[in-house]
């Protein structure tokens, strides 16, 4: 008999497999050393292999996929339900592999090296950006127990720090005034490691001609553009733009029942990140309207407006960073150019 699908439970040293044939009878019951992984696949005739969307899952799929094998990736929360049984390593590999042949399972798009590397630039970027939050909210902490206030705000610690260092009339000791040096230059620090992965971002941005094409639209910029150009891979993936939204959890949560229809708030499923970044980016743009006067009546900016004073600024971040994503998925989908006329009569 062949063996039509295998699950393969990927960890770091130690893999587990499992394969069925046609009639669902397991064929394979098999567990592998890193070492082994392609050499044991490498003398199989190719079929269909299913994985969970974890740490190395990507690099593992690219491998298989060069020696013919047809390679779909799954969300682990997905995976979850057909775990019969106590969790091992056998029975996640079961799991893996009765899940990738439902009909209706969601898969995760295979990233290519390109896509990784520009996401990996992305989340060390995100980790400076903490971790300058944390110095800066510790140098607030600790001064304010010397009671030294500084205003809100991480532009207001790199001014009035060294004025506080200078400062010989608020009689912090020697030591503390020695530590804040120190914590002050590992600010500094993470602020040029930042600044160093934004321009690797620009760089990856301007030699990407679909980061390009997204940066177009309002609210989104080089670093929201090449993460979603990176992350989304092809749009083609999704049949239209509300999958995308709901992908990144940016539409209701449904509580239905009965034929009632019950919509709470957003599901918030999804990538945190690409989330993040274009609530944010709709911010700036309502922050950025209310400064600017609306002439033309059909104006975006004239919607975004009445739906601030309807709704409030939080819903209209939402309602706009739900649109820019249905429009960043027509942009990909379809190859296209972004016009600021089509995008308002929308």
């Amino acid at each position: 008999m062949k063996v039509k699908t295998i699950g393969i439970d990927v960890a770091k040293n130690v893999f587990q497999v499992h394969g069925v044939d046609e009639d669902g009878k397991v064929l394979l019951r098999k567990q592998l050393r890193r070492s082994q992984m392609m050499e044991f696949f490498a003398q199989r005739p190719p079929c269909l292999v299913g994985m969970e969307a974890c740490g190395s899952a990507h690099h593992w799929a690219r491998r298989l996929m060069k020696i013919g094998y047809t390679v779909k990736l799954m969300a682990p929360q997905f995976v979850k339900p057909y775990v019969k049984t106590n969790k091992n390593d056998a029975a996640d590999a079961e799991a893996i592999c009765e899940a990738v042949s439902r009909p209706t399972m969601r898969f995760v798009p295979v990233k290519t090296v390109d896509q990784q590397a520009a996401l990996s630039v992305h989340r060390a970027r995100q980790g400076f950006v903490q971790q300058r939050t944390a110095q800066a909210n510790q140098i607030r902490g600790l001064l304010a127990e010397y009671g030294v206030v500084i205003p809100q705000g991480i532009g207001n610690i790199r001014k009035c720090l060294p004025e506080i260092l200078e400062d010989a009339e608020n009689s912090l000791p020697c030591l503390f005034r020695q530590l804040l040096g120190q914590l002050g230059e590992h600010l500094k620090e993470l602020d040029q490691l930042v600044k160093e992965m934004d321009h690797q971002i620009q760089q990856w941005h301007g030699n990407n001609e679909a980061s390009q094409r997204l940066a177009a639209i309002a609210g989104v910029g080089p670093i929201t553009a090449s993460a979603m150009v990176a992350s989304v891979g092809d749009a083609r993936n999704f049949r239209n733009g509300r999958q995308l939204a709901a992908w990144l959890g940016l539409v209701p949560r449904q509580h239905s029942t009965g034929g009632k229809s019950l919509l709470l708030g957003i599901s918030k499923r999804g990538d945190c990140y690409l989330r993040t970044l274009l609530i944010h980016g709709a911010r700036s743009v309502i922050r950025c309207s209310g400064r600017k006067a609306v002439v033309d009546p059909g104006d975006k900016m004239t919607w975004l407006q009445s739906l601030v004073l309807r709704r409030g600024a939080n819903v209209a971040a939402v309602a706009l960073a739900n649109k820019n994503a249905r429009v960043i998925w027509a942009l990909l989908a379809h190859d296209r150019h972004y016009q600021r006329s089509v995008a308002c009569s929308a």
